[in-house]
């Protein structure tokens, strides 16, 4: 037997051993169980983590996944990833072996999802339900590629969850200078709209930068990095992709705009320009929009608006993508429904081109 009970301090504790790869026999101690049963399932899995078993129970391979992706993904995409899986997958399958999960039990936990609703009683839409069943996928694949799970049951079960239709919402030029004018009173959050409408960058990248991110000079200005607001601290890490690094040309009047805040709120060099949160933009853009009788809009919305107003002015869509750091097939997909529909044209060019035969 190798749990064992601490009279000292009232709890248990186990004395573990495995062997790996290569036959050489391992142990570790592991202390504070309250009960024997807590400390018999740490063992259990434990040994089975070790000697490439999946009999451990999802619940416990999460942990084993955290110490494996973690490290590599960013730490606002883990928080979210980790809220999905401790709040909608691990209530169901937290106690199952990941060896014994079947397509049965992700149909059955699909079915559960689909008809669950968020705190005011709207049912979880289409895209919302496939995030979730993506991040299930994702340990499931990690348990396949890595750790030697024979097949993803979600492969057989297949998706119930997709992309719901959702009217893009954008502001046209006009709506965004009524609404501009309304927040003048609040000099820093209106730069700082200023600065999302006429560029198009996100809002993370806009709440990281600092005055060496723009070369007044040459009316250029660099995304580098992207700020965060984690468990109450503020991350400035790295942009959302390796695409999103990159040097965008803004015009003159909007350099002009960010000199001035500069220079009269003496801001450092390696200080951020705009030191708030998401939340404030969210609030300055419901005060602004009522104010200003405006729709209301998200604050990621005015990246959509500035795609907009781009492709009015006749951009194409590589100039655009390169812009936003994206994929031009990205914004093609996105935006398919503000490009010119160019069928005629086409049709034409062909009947002249036919016609030369």
């Amino acid at each position: 037997m190798s749990v064992y009970r601490d009279e000292e301090r009232g709890t248990w504790y186990v004395q573990a051993s495995y062997h790996d790869s290569h036959g050489t026999r391992h142990r570790t101690t592991k202390r504070g169980f309250a009960t024997k049963r807590e400390a018999q399932a740490w063992e259990r899995d434990f040994v089975a983590l070790h000697e490439g078993s999946l009999t451990m129970t999802l619940a416990s391979f999460w942990e084993v996944y955290e110490r494996d992706r973690r490290p590599r993904v960013r730490e606002s995409t883990w928080a979210t990833k980790e809220h999905i899986v401790r709040d909608k997958i691990l209530p169901f399958f937290g106690d199952t072996p990941v060896c014994e999960i079947t397509a049965n039990d992700v149909i059955a936990w699909q079915n559960e999802l689909a008809g669950d609703t968020d705190g005011s009683g709207v049912p979880y839409s289409p895209t919302y339900v496939r995030t979730v069943e993506n991040q299930l996928s994702a340990i499931l694949n990690h348990a396949v590629r890595h750790y030697g799970l024979a097949r993803n049951p979600m492969l057989a079960a297949g998706r119930v969850g997709g992309r719901s239709p959702r009217e893009m919402l954008f502001w046209t030029k006009d709506e965004y200078l009524r609404f501009s004018e309304a927040i003048m009173d609040k000099p820093l959050a209106w730069l700082a709209f200023e600065v999302l409408y006429w560029t198009g960058i996100r809002e993370g990248e806009l709440l990281a930068l600092t005055p060496t991110d723009f070369d007044l000079r040459r009316l250029r200005l660099s995304i580098t990095k992207s700020y965060q607001r984690l468990a109450g601290q503020d991350h400035i890490g790295p942009p959302k992709t390796e695409r999103s690094r990159r040097t965008i040309a803004i015009p003159r009047f909007l350099a002009d705009e960010v000199a001035e805040h500069v220079a009269q709120n003496h801001v450092p060099a390696d200080a951020r320009i705009f030191p708030v949160t998401k939340h404030f933009l969210l609030h300055e853009m419901r005060r602004g929009s009522a104010t200003a009788g405006v729709k209301r809009i998200r604050v990621h919305d005015l990246r959509h608006s500035h795609v907009s107003l781009l492709i009015q002015m006749g951009f194409n869509v590589l100039a655009i993508a390169e812009r936003l750091g994206h994929e031009s097939i990205d914004i093609t997909y996105r935006y398919a429904h503000l490009l010119p529909d160019g069928q005629g044209e086409m049709a034409d060019r062909l009947e002249a081109e036919g016609g030369t035969r």
